[in-house]
C-alpha cells in the first residue's frame, strides 16, 4: 500500500508531505506511517533538517473523526497516550523540523505542528483547535503546548472557544515564526533549511535538546545542562573546525563530525 506521506530529499532537506485527501486527516495509519518515516530519516545521513507540509488546501484539518466512533474511553485514553508520545518525537527529534502550515491547522494538525521546532504559516491558513464542538478536548498535546506558545489565557480563550485564526493572527500571538502568501510558504521553509543544515549536525542536535530543556527543567538544572551539552560540543571535529575557520575568516567546512 502506498504511503500517505511523500517525501523528496535534496541538498540535505527532506520535504515530506501529506497527501490524504480531501483533509489530509490524521488516521491511526496514516501515524503510523510517520512514525515509521521518522526512523528512517533519523538514520538518513543524507538529512540535516526536514520540512513538514500538506497536498492541496489543506495542512492536517485533525483526526479522523470516523475513527471515534466506536472507541471506549480506555482505547481512545490509549491513542491519546500513542498520538502523544509521537508528537514528544518529533519536539525531541535530533533535526530540525520546519512545519510549513500551507492551509487549514485544526486539531490534531495544530497538536503535530505546534510540536514542530519551528512553524511558518501561510497567511490564509486557519489554525485552531476545535475538539470542544464534538464534545471533546484536545488529546495530543494541544492542552500543554498552546499556553507554553501563546500563554495561558490567550490558549484557554482559543481552546474553550473553538476559534480559529489566521496566519497573520497567529504569528501575533507567537503561534508561528512567519507568514507568507501561499505561493510563497514552500520556498522560505526550504530557505530556512537550506541556511540550517550548513552547521555541523553535532551542534544542531545539542542546541535542539538545550532548547528542548527550557520546557522540561527548572532554569538552574537547565544552565547545568545546557553547560554540560557546551562541553560536548568541545569534543567535536567540528567545533576545531569552526573556530578554525572563523580566525582563518573563512566559511568553516563541516563534517558532522
Amino acid at each position: 500500500m502506498d504511503s500517505h506521506w511523500n517525501v523528496e530529499i535534496a541538498d540535505r532537506v527532506a520535504v515530506v508531505t501529506i497527501s490524504n485527501p480531501p483533509a489530509n486527516a490524521l488516521g491511526r495509519a496514516v501515524l503510523d506511517e510517520l512514525s515509521e518515516l521518522l526512523d528512517q530519516l533519523e538514520n538518513n545521513a543524507d538529512v540535516k533538517a526536514i520540512v513538514l507540509t500538506g497536498e492541496g488546501r489543506f495542512f492536517i484539518a485533525g483526526a479522523d473523526i470516523k475513527e471515534f466512533t466506536q472507541l471506549a474511553p480506555a482505547e481512545a485514553e490509549a491513542m491519546a497516550k500513542s498520538g502523544q508520545a509521537l508528537f514528544d518525537r518529533l519536539e525531541t527529534f535530533p533535526k530540525p523540523i520546519i512545519a510549513a502550515i500551507n492551509g487549514a491547522c485544526l486539531g490534531g494538525g495544530l497538536e503535530l505542528a505546534m510540536a514542530c521546532h519551528i512553524r511558518f504559516a501561510a497567511a490564509e491558513a486557519k489554525l485552531g483547535l476545535p475538539e470542544l464542538n464534538l464534545g471533546l478536548i484536545p488529546g495530543y498535546g494541544g492542552t500543554q503546548r498552546l499556553p507554553r506558545l501563546v500563554g495561558r489565557g490567550k490558549a484557554t480563550q482559543l481552546i474553550l472557544t473553538s476559534e480559529m485564526i489566521g496566519g497573520e493572527e497567529a504569528l501575533r500571538i507567537g503561534l508561528v515564526e512567519a507568514v507568507y502568501p501561499a505561493e510563497q510558504l514552500l520556498a522560505e521553509a526550504k530557505k530556512l533549511a537550506a541556511a540550517i543544515v550548513q552547521k555541523s549536525s553535532v551542534t544542531l542536535r545539542l542546541a535542539l535538546e538545550s532548547v528542548h530543556n527550557t520546557v522540561q527543567l527548572g532554569l538552574a538544572e537547565g544552565l547545568e545542562q545546557e553547560a554540560k551539552k557546551f562541553g560536548e560540543a568541545f569534543a567535536s571535529e567540528d567545533m576545531k573546525e569552526g573556530v578554525a575557520a572563523f580566525l582563518e575568516k573563512r566559511a568553516p567546512q563541516f563534517t558532522d563530525r
